[in-house]
């Protein structure tokens, strides 16, 4: 294992210090591992909060800042955060308007993210609505979940529900968008190594020289089928068709076309993915309204890809555009 660390062990603590460090315009409650935007609460303005386990950086700490999360909890390496990380959090964020927390469909993260939601409750008086991602395709169940995984659509949806709750918009009508948004979104991966967690220092599991795994989780839980690897073009067609037969498209439904790296691929070989991407959608008729190609929802050194598609709208390509500054993504400012 070749990692820069110290500890295998700290790696998480250590990391927040960095981040603190690296970013003056955050907070960071070292206690709790939430990292949360310098000018939290904002009165009268729904709080947004999501979390994790730590590994898919910059998900979801890289994206606390204007126009995405108020905060995010940080969950050792592939592990959920507990309650009351999440409720330090809910507490920290909320302006009075509630909260909204994004939870991806893992078992740990909806299991413990509603119990924070019910000591909020108890505790402040807190409204708090949850609204669960589960856009992946490869499997319907899988070793830490019932149903789908929660995957690439939790980045748009943080983008587009923090817009949302940026402009003012209450509670109920922030997690409506945040519904939308994961109700016309797909995703599915593909890893070409395994990942190596720090404290392991081995593998997660054994892929052969001439292997890849479609429809990989970003644990490294088992996808579809092992097959041997294949050309840039074969495998966006193997991301892309199960994708379009699971959304239902009419003529000319724009979509946002997200390509994201898994945190081992260069980001040339992401451009060539969406160049394939691109070229498949367009044979389908299906427009590309906008685009995110990049590192953005990972499994620490995991070598491949995912895409994600996200059937839009007037409303949902116009939250998208709206402004955004957080550490991951930064535009419209």
């Amino acid at each position: 294992m070749k990692k820069l660390i110290n500890d295998p062990n700290d790696v998480v603590v250590e990391a927040l210090r960095g981040i603190e460090a690296a970013h003056p315009e955050l907070q960071v409650d070292h206690q709790h591992k939430v990292i949360y935007r310098g000018d939290a609460p904002k009165q009268g303005k729904v709080g947004l909060i999501s979390g994790g386990g730590s590994g898919h950086e910059p998900l979801h700490g890289g994206f606390v800042g204007l126009g995405m999360l108020d905060a995010a909890c940080a969950g050792e390496v592939f592990t959920s955060p507990v309650p009351e990380q999440m409720l330090a959090a809910t507490k920290l964020v909320d302006g009075g308007a509630g909260v909204l927390h994004v939870v991806k469909n893992y078992t740990g993260d909806v299991m413990n993210f509603e119990m924070a939601a019910e000591l909020a409750a108890a505790e402040t008086g807190a409204r708090v609505v949850s609204v669960v991602t589960d856009d992946d395709v490869a499997v319907q169940d899988s070793t830490w979940t019932a149903g789908r995984r929660g995957v690439g659509v939790t980045v748009l949806l943080e983008k587009i529900a923090g817009a949302a709750a940026e402009q003012g918009r209450d509670l109920d009508q922030v997690a409506e968008v945040a519904r939308k948004v994961n109700a016309n979104g797909r995703s599915m991966g593909v890893a070409l190594t395994s990942c190596t967690v720090p404290a392991a220092g081995k593998p997660t599991f054994e892929l052969g020289e001439g292997e890849m795994e479609l429809g990989v989780g970003i644990h490294g839980e088992p996808g579809r089928e092992r097959l041997p690897l294949a050309p840039a073009s074969e495998i966006a067609a193997m991301l892309v068709e199960p994708i379009l037969a699971d959304l239902t498209f009419k003529p000319g439904d724009p979509v946002i076309a997200f390509v994201n790296g898994l945190g081992g691929t260069p980001l040339i070989e992401l451009y060539v993915m969406f160049n394939e991407v691109a070229r498949i959608l367009a044979g389908h008729g299906v427009p590309v309204a906008r685009s995110l190609v990049g590192s953005y929802i990972t499994s620490l050194d995991m070598a491949g890809a995912s895409v994600t598609l996200l059937k839009s709208d007037d409303e949902l390509l116009s939250l998208w555009d709206a402004p955004v500054n957080t550490s991951a993504l930064r535009w419209g400012i």
